[in-house]
C-alpha cells in the first residue's frame, strides 16, 4: 500500500500547464462521462448539411469541427461552403489556425466572458450564418440572433453549471457558472426572439480510475477547481477522497443539456 508521501508525489506528476485544443484523448481509459441520450454531433451535421456558411463558436484546436467533417463526409451529407470558427483562448487560436487553415476554414479570435450579461459585439455581420454551432462555449442569446440569418438554426450543447458539486464539497469552492441552466438558457432563446424547437437535459456522472486520473482532469478544466488548486495545497481532502474510495474509481456528478433554436423566417 502506498504511504501518503508516495500518494502525494504520484498526484504531483499529473500537474501541468492547461493543454490547448480541446482533445481528451490523453485520459483514455482513467475517465468515462456518461453518454447522453442524444448524438450532438449527428445533429450537428444534419444541420451543417443544409447551410451554405456555418460559424463553429469556441473551436478549441479545431478538433471537433474536423471530426464532424469527417462524419459529414463518411454519411455522404454535403459540407457548408463557408466554415468560420471563433475561439476565445488565446493559446488555442493559434493551434485552430494551424488545423484548419488548410480546410478553408478561417478562425477569429472571439469569446464572450462567462460572467458578463452584456453581449460582447461577435465579429460578423447580420444574418451572416445560416447554422451556429456551439459546444461547450459561452454566448449571448442575443448576438447569436443577430448573426443568424432568417430561418438558421442555432444548436448548443452545454455543461451544466452546477455539476460537479460533490468536488465543490470536498474542495470549497463555488462554482463558477452557476447561471448555466438548461430551462434559463432556454428562456433566454426565447427572450431573444428567436423559437427553441427541441432540446434536452442530463444528470448523469463521471468516473475516474482514481484520485490521479481526477488531477489530471483538473489539468484540463481549471475553472472547475479553486483557483489555487495544487496537490500540495489541498492534500488533505484528495487524501480523505483517496480513502473514502479505497484508491479506486471516483463518481463525481456530470450534468448536460442542448438545445436548438430556429430565427423566425
Amino acid at each position: 500500500m502506498a504511504s501518503e508521501g508516495q500518494l502525494l508525489a504520484r498526484w504531483r506528476e499529473e500537474e501541468r500547464e492547461q493543454p490547448t485544443g480541446w482533445s481528451f484523448a490523453d485520459l483514455e481509459g482513467r475517465m468515462r462521462a456518461d453518454p447522453t441520450p442524444w448524438d450532438f454531433p449527428a445533429l450537428c451535421v444534419r444541420a451543417l448539411g443544409a447551410a451554405r456558411c456555418a460559424l463553429d463558436m469556441g473551436t478549441g484546436g479545431g478538433e471537433t469541427l474536423l471530426g464532424l467533417k469527417e462524419r459529414a463526409a463518411a454519411s455522404g451529407v454535403s459540407w457548408p461552403a463557408v466554415v468560420t470558427a471563433t475561439e476565445g483562448w488565446a493559446p488555442n487560436v493559434a493551434v485552430a489556425r494551424d488545423a484548419l487553415a488548410t480546410h478553408g476554414i478561417e478562425v477569429r479570435e472571439f469569446g464572450q466572458p462567462d460572467d458578463d450579461p452584456e453581449p460582447a459585439t461577435m465579429p460578423f455581420d447580420d444574418g451572416a450564418f445560416d447554422v451556429v454551432l456551439n459546444r461547450h462555449e459561452a454566448y449571448h442569446p442575443a448576438e447569436v440572433a443577430r448573426v443568424l440569418a432568417a430561418g438558421g438554426a442555432f444548436l448548443t450543447q452545454q455543461v451544466g453549471g452546477d455539476e460537479l458539486g460533490e468536488l465543490r464539497d470536498l474542495l470549497g469552492h463555488e462554482p463558477t457558472a452557476p447561471q448555466v441552466r438548461h430551462r434559463r438558457f432556454r428562456q433566454e432563446l426565447l427572450d431573444a426572439g428567436l423559437e427553441v424547437v427541441d432540446g434536452a437535459e442530463l444528470v448523469g456522472g463521471y468516473t475516474f480510475t482514481d484520485v490521479a486520473a481526477l488531477v489530471a482532469y483538473l489539468q484540463r478544466v481549471p475553472w472547475e477547481a479553486p483557483a489555487d488548486f495544487t496537490v500540495d495545497r489541498y492534500a488533505d481532502p484528495l487524501l480523505d477522497l483517496h480513502r473514502r474510495t479505497h484508491g479506486g474509481q471516483v463518481r463525481l456528478t456530470m450534468k448536460r443539456f442542448w438545445l436548438k433554436a430556429l430565427r423566425p423566417s
